[in-house]
């Protein structure tokens, strides 16, 4: 069993589900992300989603791209944010996932990108540009070395589409909450519960849900009908606010653990 599959298998048991905060490898450092890596871990993140810098960011809103250009202007590499996971597998248990376009994959190698990921410590990748369609070449390569290739459903993902992302996601599925690029909402999409709904009738496979949350009472929200919520724009959005400052950690890890708070089994 996998760490990801053992992890979602836990939280069942326990009734909870899965806090998946995201962070940018490289801002406001690469010292500083393993700093919030552990911080992550300790308060309270069940996965945890790594973003690998990348010029064109298609899927990202200016939050996160600022954070990737951030990250490149100081030098970060794909192989630099693998060595950061090696260094930091064994003091953080949790499971590891990238999310990465496919320009940075291709160039890499597909074959040599899946084993060193996994030879890393990394559990999963997300591609936000490679559609289950044409991610044959690579699931091959990932599926070989044991990394989950996950994928993406959309709220314009019709059912049969979601029946082949069923079966060809591992890890879990990540559901696209709204249409457009990733950035806080002040309010959840109103047939979100409806999407689930459909998804969940073709597949058992543990459902997350990430684009546009940015609140505990959102995370509340969603979690009834997810295995899981993933955070990514409001966390990034602190670590810029506090980037320098002794606080950095700190912050992001009261945020993280105000998350994970709703998505705990309530007594």
């Amino acid at each position: 069993m996998t760490r990801l599959a053992r992890t979602f298998s836990e939280l069942r048991r326990r009734g909870e589900r899965a806090l998946i905060p995201y962070l940018t490898a490289g801002d406001p450092s690469l010292a500083a992300t393993r700093a919030l890596l552990l911080e992550a871990a300790r308060r309270g993140a069940d996965v945890i989603e790594l973003g690998i810098p990348f010029s064109d960011p298609l899927a990202d809103g200016p939050v996160i791209q600022r954070a990737s250009q951030r990250a490149l202007a100081s030098g970060v590499t794909l192989p630099q944010v693998l060595e950061l996971v090696r260094e930091v597998r064994g003091d953080v248990p949790i499971p590891i996932v990238f999310l990465t376009y496919y320009n940075p994959v291709h160039a890499f190698g597909l074959k040599a990108f899946a084993h060193a990921a996994v030879e890393a410590g990394v559990d999963g990748v997300i591609v936000a540009d490679l559609p289950p369609e044409e991610a044959g070449p690579f699931e091959t390569e990932a599926r070989g070395a044991g990394l989950d290739l996950i994928h993406l459903v959309a709220p314009t993902s019709p059912p049969e589409r979601m029946r082949l992302i069923g079966r060809r996601s591992r890890g879990f599925i990540y559901v696209v909450s709204l249409t457009g690029v990733t950035g806080a909402r002040a309010m959840l999409p109103p047939d979100l519960v409806e999407l689930l709904r459909q998804l969940r009738a073709v597949t058992t496979k543990p459902i997350c849900v990430g684009f546009g949350i940015s609140t505990p009472d959102q995370v509340a929200a969603v979690a009834p009908h997810a295995d899981g919520v993933i955070v990514g724009s409001a966390i990034v959005s602190l670590v810029e606010t506090h980037a320098g400052s002794d606080r950095l950690v700190p912050e992001v890890g009261a945020f993280i653990a105000a998350l994970k708070a709703p998505l705990r089994r309530s007594k």
